[in-house]
């Protein structure tokens, strides 16, 4: 199958999406608790896109992603340990324990970063696209955004920008048919989001975002033709959030009915059922354990580590008398 991710390739997508699904449901916990701080937008359901997109991408390769990142953080290549320091605002974190769990980057792996602001990454992978036409680079620049975002007018604009001027960026929309607490038909003029991308010289292609494979071939496709310098696409990866906005989400506007129907195609199962010609149950048991092992691991030090200095240089600091 073309741009089909290998056995071994597939085990380790499934691996990160353990790793992705434990860290969420242990922040839920840890919120309910009391020890975060502010709110915490889960990705429980949605980690098929995060994970599939990143898998099909080179290290080299720019990613930006949303306040709902963590499934692109653990994609890319960043380790639980600095993902979950920098969650609680620790030193050990990623960012220094500056960032919070919104804003994690780190550019050794191309994570550039999520973003608090809707539609942020989007004109940021555009121009970082720009950045490597322009220099004669090989890699290709990636944007994970949502419904929300979908609907701002700098999402337009980098996509007409990158269409004219065939920008090796590929446009990934995590269709979660919710932008905050509005559903997708009320906030939208069309309810197929792929139709827009020929208003901007690009091809577009419908996935089934629950299912990592999918996600994965078309995102190789993508990156390919943009490497080749045939300009942007955009993929529309249908999915669901099934755990509200954020955890201070009081419900109320999601119908049980739909939630449970999304949680039966639950993408971790497909990613297993996937597995099942290449590997027994026992297997993929052991990796779901470890996962949760290492996330229980990576919640111990974090809440171990000291948190950062924030101490000023009166020595250097512009607005102190020493300046």
């Amino acid at each position: 199958m073309k741009n089909a991710p290998s056995p071994e390739a597939q085990l380790e997508m499934f691996r990160r999406m353990c790793l992705v699904r434990a860290l969420e449901e242990e922040l839920g916990r840890q919120h309910k608790a009391g020890t975060t701080r502010g709110p915490i937008h889960r990705c429980d359901g949605q980690e098929a896109v995060g994970i599939g997109v990143t898998a099909a991408l080179e290290t080299a390769d720019k990613i930006t992603t949303t306040h709902r990142g963590h499934a692109v953080y653990i994609g890319k290549g960043m380790q639980p340990g600095p993902v979950v320091a920098e969650i609680f605002g620790r030193a050990t974190g990623a960012c220094g324990g500056r960032a919070g769990h919104m804003l994690v980057a780190d550019a050794s792996v191309g994570m550039i970063g999520g973003n608090a602001i809707v539609g942020g990454g989007i004109p940021a992978a555009a121009g970082m696209a720009l950045s490597m036409q322009v220099l004669g680079q090989p890699q290709v620049a990636v944007t994970v955004f949502g419904d929300g975002a979908a609907q701002t007018g700098i999402c337009h604009e980098a996509m007409n920008m990158a269409g004219l001027w065939k920008l090796p960026v590929v446009f990934v929309l995590e269709h979660n048919h919710f932008g905050l607490t509005v559903p997708t038909e009320v906030q939208s003029a069309t309810e197929d989001f792929a139709l827009r991308a020929a208003g901007y010289g690009m091809p577009a292609v419908t996935v089934d975002g629950n299912d990592a494979v999918a996600v994965y071939r078309a995102t190789a496709e993508m990156a390919e033709r943009a490497r080749r310098g045939e300009g942007p696409g955009l993929i529309v990866a249908r999915t669901y959030r099934v755990e509200g906005f954020s955890t201070s989400d009081m419900g109320g506007y999601q119908s049980p009915e739909e939630i449970a129907s999304w949680k039966a195609r639950d993408p971790l199962d497909i990613a297993a059922e996937a597995l099942r010609s290449s590997y027994d149950a026992d297997t993929l048991e052991a990796v779901r354990s470890a996962a949760r092992q290492e996330i229980d691991r990576a919640f111990e030090e974090a809440f171990a580590a000291p948190f950062p200095s924030f101490a000023v240089d009166t020595a250097c600091h512009p607005y102190s008398t020493g300046a």
